[in-house]
């Protein structure tokens, strides 16, 4: 299972000295959970992902990447079109821009 985004604020707050528990309470939520979200387990909210960029002075979108890429991996990783599935939609992705 890919966790790049669980790994990636588990790094940040080892490298802060911050405690699970510490980062949890400005998250508002308890620190199992947060263990489960480093460790993959639960996915974190996106205002929490802004909340955690903001706490570790991380550019949001590096985060927010982390976070949306491990979420579409969980989508397709068991189907065997995956990656047709991703170039279809990237080149929709875009699309939209270029007519925006």
């Amino acid at each position: 299972m890919k966790n790049q985004f669980g790994n990636k604020i588990k790094y940040l707050r080892e490298s802060n000295n911050l405690l699970q528990r510490q980062v949890a309470v400005l998250l508002e939520i308890d620190t199992p959970m947060l263990s489960k979200i480093e460790r993959g387990e639960r996915r974190a909210k996106k205002e929490q992902v802004l909340i955690l960029a903001q706490l570790y002075n991380e550019e949001k979108e590096i985060l927010l990447t982390l976070w949306l890429a491990d979420q579409v991996y969980d989508l397709v990783k068991d189907e065997e079109i995956a990656s047709y599935a991703l170039k279809v939609t990237e080149d929709n992705l875009s699309t939209n821009k270029r007519n925006e």
